[in-house]
């Protein structure tokens, strides 16, 4: 990771201790990799383009505060999961409610992250310019905190779907009893949910400037430049870590339905 400049210092020693903590838990750990190495993989995506539409764009070494933000939530949940409940078992809401809880926890946290990663890496190469998702008549330059469009909705929808097939693959793996539609649909709706969420922050609680001197999209400011949307309450990191905690929240008041309407 420091040989290819994703992870700063701060962030090498973030990651080695949740990965650790992660994997320690359970098989269902090595989601958090899926989810680090794909996220790498697109943020290095065209990254010369992304340089030319965002400013902060070519900062993209994570640091620790960073990884935990995308993390913590996740691995939270599997410590508290192997706490109380030991041994990872089938999710299965009938028989062990709680259980299922906590493992479709962890899946909506990571689905979330990674659906929000892709969208905002791969949305920001939409041809079409995204608009302001609390204003949906609103066009907004490429990179602006809260800017949609329909690649963005489809890749966070890629995105969540990944991580239910690898939490699915990893539970079969460990021969579990495993519905891999429920585990992928769960993951499609997880990912957009979070992505959705996070535009929202994004847009109305996160600063987006544009600087009409070089064309690029800034996320802190002065006065010579021009105020797009936002006001400067959260940071990146923060708005990270609220919608992940959301999407973490919700997604396992959604799970037993969706487990059950794709049950055989």
């Amino acid at each position: 990771a420091a040989s290819r400049g994703s992870l700063t210092p701060s962030g090498i020693l973030a990651a080695l201790v949740v990965s650790f903590l992660s994997i320690a838990c359970g098989f269902r750990g090595f989601i958090l990799l899926i989810f680090y190495q794909i996220g790498t993989l697109v943020t290095k995506f065209k990254s010369n383009t992304k340089e030319k539409l965002d400013g902060t764009a070519a900062t993209s070494a994570r640091s620790g505060e960073q990884v935990l933000a995308c993390s913590i939530i996740g691995v939270t949940c599997a410590l508290a999961h192997a706490y109380f409940y030991g041994k990872e078992k089938s999710i299965d809401f009938n028989f062990d409610p709680q259980e299922s809880i906590l493992a479709c926890a962890i899946i909506a946290h990571y689905a979330a992250c990674l659906g929000d990663t892709l969208s905002s890496e791969l949305g920001m190469l939409s041809k079409r310019s995204p608009v302001l998702i609390s204003s949906p008549m609103k066009r907004v330059p490429h990179g602006t905190n809260g800017g949609v469009t329909p690649l963005g909705f489809f890749v966070s929808a890629v995105g969540g779907a990944l991580i239910g097939l690898g939490a699915a693959t990893l539970d079969f793996i460990t021969a579990l009893e495993v519905n891999f539609v429920a585990y992928v649909v769960y993951g499609i709706v997880c990912g957009v949910v979070g992505s959705t969420i996070d535009s929202f922050l994004g847009a109305t609680l996160q600063v987006t400037y544009f600087d009409e001197r070089t064309q690029l999209v800034q996320h802190s400011g002065h006065s010579q430049l021009k105020h797009v949307s936002g006001a400067d309450v959260l940071s990146n990191v923060q708005v990270n870590l609220v919608s992940t905690l959301l999407t973490t929240a919700i997604g396992p008041m959604i799970a037993p339905i969706i487990f059950d309407l794709t049950s055989s």
